[in-house]
């Protein structure tokens, strides 16, 4: 390797100057400093003519490196006149392929943001089109079963109760009891350098049930359920189940949209109550180790420091976030287009339109309902 290093030879001939390369363009050759630094040197002494001609056909070896290096010192344009193998001239494609800069960023234009802006509106104003058919189509088949029971499908709501309550009960009781010790320990921290600790009680029982209970639960079934609907309805799209659906003449909401609402709508409710309740008993064992507060004590002073309105807002809201949740589940698995692209966006775009509809709810329920259960 050492007797072909790589070197430039500048010749004339009639149609112009021809630079001539011999030896080996490679890694190993051009990383040697001394080699590098004459490579630079005869590379200066080149004349600056415009049609300056290239003459490849004396390489030794040619690999990645060394074209890339040759592509950089062209200025990322090839030559007028160039003669080199073929071989040597796909390296060079590639690294031309590989090393051409990008586009330049057009400038920024008021008038494009204003544009885009646009754009995205129509785009929410088209979700939120569709989503209202989606609420009134559940309303016209909830009136139309109430004048044919017979016709509902009872099969599909138990089944659908049992996969999104039933299945939820254990990750929903675990995560509401960390969350208990979790505030339970906080809240000790600061309420005993106040000699306040019996208030934990309170704190506790109004941020459980009438906030964090309810909407722990709905984020829970959210990630898990509305995820799950997308994607079930995403993959019938994808299979073509639903254009047969339709051709069978089956509508999409009375078989798809209303037994998952209806299913989530009753199972939510009793899902934020057992999430509560496994928060409460790991507020009450936090409680107890930290502060020696006993769980009798609990017992005794939660009826009185919670008002009973508190839950009828947890339970009532809770079954807002259960059809909200099966109707963005529903939104989006309908709107997948028949790829597998589109399932995992429209899956991804369910969870996170679920989980901040709930708590745009939730602040809502807070604003509407400030003074229900302090009275």
């Amino acid at each position: 390797m050492s007797d072909a290093p790589p070197r430039l030879l500048c010749t004339d001939s009639p149609e112009g100057p021809w630079v001539q390369l011999f030896g080996r363009w490679g890694a190993a050759a051009l990383g040697e400093r001394a080699q590098w630094r004459a490579l630079l040197a005869q590379w200066a002494s080149l004349p600056t003519t415009p049609g300056l001609g290239w003459d490849l056909r004396g390489l030794e070896w040619l690999d990645h490196v060394g074209a890339q290096w040759l592509w950089h010192q062209w200025g990322h344009v090839w030559p007028q006149r160039l003669m080199v193998h073929e071989h040597h001239r796909s390296l060079l494609e590639r690294a031309a392929h590989y090393s051409t800069p990008p586009p330049p960023v057009p400038p920024w234009r008021l008038a494009d943001q204003i544009d885009r802006l646009g754009v995205l509106v129509l785009h929410g104003l088209d979700h939120a089109r569709h989503l209202l058919q989606l609420v009134g189509q559940l309303l016209l088949d909830s009136l139309y079963l109430l004048r044919k029971p017979y016709r509902t499908p009872w099969r599909d709501v138990s089944g659908h109760l049992y996969r999104m309550g039933a299945m939820a009960l254990p990750i929903t009781a675990l995560v509401g009891f960390l969350i208990g010790v979790v505030l339970a320990y906080l809240m000790s921290l600061q309420l005993r350098q106040f000699g306040a600790e019996a208030f934990i009680v309170n704190i506790l029982g109004i941020s459980l049930i009438r906030e964090l209970g309810p909407m722990l639960a709905a984020i829970l079934v959210a990630g898990r359920s509305g995820s799950a609907i997308t994607a079930q309805i995403g993959v019938m799209r994808v299979t073509e189940e639903l254009d047969a659906m339709r051709v069978m003449g089956i509508p999409h909401g009375l078989r798809l949209v209303w037994p998952r609402a209806l299913a989530l709508g009753i199972a939510m409710p009793l899902i934020a109550v057992w999430t509560t309740l496994a928060a409460l008993a790991g507020g009450m064992l936090a409680a107890d180790l930290a502060l020696g507060i006993s769980p009798g004590y609990f017992y005794q002073a939660l009826p009185t420091a919670v008002g009973l309105g508190n839950l009828w807002l947890a339970l009532s809201k809770s079954v807002v976030f259960g059809v909200l949740i099966a109707l963005i589940g529903c939104h989006w698995g309908l709107r997948v287009k028949p790829n597998t692209q589109s399932l995992g966006e429209g899956t991804t775009a369910s969870v996170v339109t679920a989980i901040t509809m709930v708590i745009m709810v939730d602040a809502l329920f807070a604003v509407l309902f400030k003074t229900v259960g302090f009275a």
